[in-house]
């Protein structure tokens, strides 16, 4: 299979996948940054009756409009403590912020508008408008309004108005479930002293959080050893969970210890592609078996977490029903590039943003598709397209944001 170029192989990867159906029921404290599966409609009117908006006095609005007279102090009203009666001709309520306003009364003096005399009267200083510091009921909605619609993420906000609306619990759309396994020979945990000729897995950790954060749930199917029955059994398994998408790291190259590949074949794994045209991450594979997703991730640690970024978090976000959001940004570059070859490159960068929203990226010096460190440095991937010109500071440019 020749080499696709990155655009047709993310259309590929994209052009049918849609949210997952299945749903869930969530408690309030679980359900932010989850999918809204449904609208959802107010139960009760906030508030549910006319409340002070300031610290004051509830008063007739009336009764100050010829002028400063004193009022006559009734009673009280508090948060939770309604005034139990009415305000007549010529009398006041002490309220405060929340309180319900008293039957007769129309609108609120803050207290830094009253001073009290000797005999406890209240004296206005200046008059008030009809409803003035008064929240009028249903002022942030009404009983049946729609407050949230279905397919929204679930902000720290949208979690707080399904709470005033009356809700509980939230029907949410299921995690897509993502099986995660890395493969190799070569490969231990970490906290596990390597061999000579081993190394620290770490690709797992990185991509399992880039599940997370795009609305995922990684399922650790640990390591495989460069055996092909290991593979196979992993990928079973991966069915019997229910797993959404399959993700492999590493084995998928030309080397004869990658068995993926051959593992994908014999299990009738129908591919969509493999091999891209990028640098890095050109030995990736995507694919199907019946309805659960197959991705097959580098090994080389920073050319896995570009593919992932690149492919598998907007499939997750995609299945998740995440609202979508584009996969490039404009920028400038920060410094100038050299032309480049035949296949789009992803450098990473680091990625300043000046207050009007300019985005200046800036390649960093190492770009080995091993470093891990640079990765973790990195704020973007500044895209240089196939046989890109060489290009100035200061010149327009692409870049992906990690975030």
């Amino acid at each position: 299979m020749s080499l696709i170029s990155v655009d047709a192989a993310y259309r590929l990867l994209l052009q049918d996948a849609a949210p997952i159906g299945r749903t869930e029921e969530l408690p309030l404290s679980q359900a932010a940054g989850r999918v809204l599966a449904a609208d959802i409609v107010a139960r009760r009117t906030q508030p549910s009756f006319d409340a002070s908006a300031m610290d004051g006095y509830a008063v007739r609005s009336a009764d100050l409009a010829a002028g400063p007279r004193p009022l006559r102090l009734i009673g009280e009203a508090a948060a939770g403590r309604a005034f139990d009666g009415a305000v007549g001709a010529g009398e006041t309520v002490r309220i405060f912020t929340g309180a319900p306003v008293p039957s007769g009364a129309d609108a609120v003096l803050i207290q830094e508008d009253a001073t009290v005399d000797a005999a406890g009267h209240i004296l206005p200083d200046t008059a008030v408008a009809e409803r003035q510091h008064v929240r009028d009921a249903g002022v942030d909605f009404r009983e049946g309004d729609t407050l949230l619609p279905g397919g929204c993420l679930l902000s720290p906000g949208a979690v707080a108005l399904a709470a005033s609306g009356g809700h509980p619990t939230l029907t949410v759309r299921q995690r897509p479930r993502v099986a995660i396994l890395a493969t190799g020979d070569e490969l231990v945990l970490p906290g596990v002293n390597p061999g000579p000729a081993q190394i620290v897995a770490s690709n797992g950790f990185g991509v399992a959080a880039m599940v997370a954060a795009a609305g995922g749930e990684a399922l650790d199917y640990g390591i495989a050893p460069d055996d092909k029955a290991a593979i196979a059994a992993r990928l079973d398994r991966a069915t019997g969970d229910g797993a959404d998408i399959f993700v492999t790291i590493g084995g998928a190259s030309v080397g004869d210890h990658d068995l993926v590949g051959a593992v994908f074949a014999e299990r009738s794994v129908t591919p969509d592609f493999w091999k891209v045209a990028m640098r890095p991450g050109k030995p990736l594979m995507a694919g199907r078996l019946a309805d659960m997703r197959i991705v097959g991730l580098p090994g080389n640690p920073a050319s896995s977490m570009v593919a992932a970024m690149l492919f598998l978090v907007p499939l997750i976000s995609r299945l998740a029903g995440r609202p979508e959001r584009p996969l490039y940004r404009h920028g400038i570059l920060g410094a100038g590039v050299p032309e480049n070859g035949e296949r789009t490159d992803f450098v990473r960068s680091v990625v300043a943003v000046a207050e009007d929203g300019t985005a200046t990226v800036t390649p960093l010096p190492r770009q080995d598709s091993s470093l891990l460190s640079i990765y973790a440095r990195a704020q973007g991937l500044l895209v240089r397209p196939p046989g890109a010109a060489p290009a100035a500071a200061g010149e327009p440019c692409r870049y992906v944001p990690l975030d």
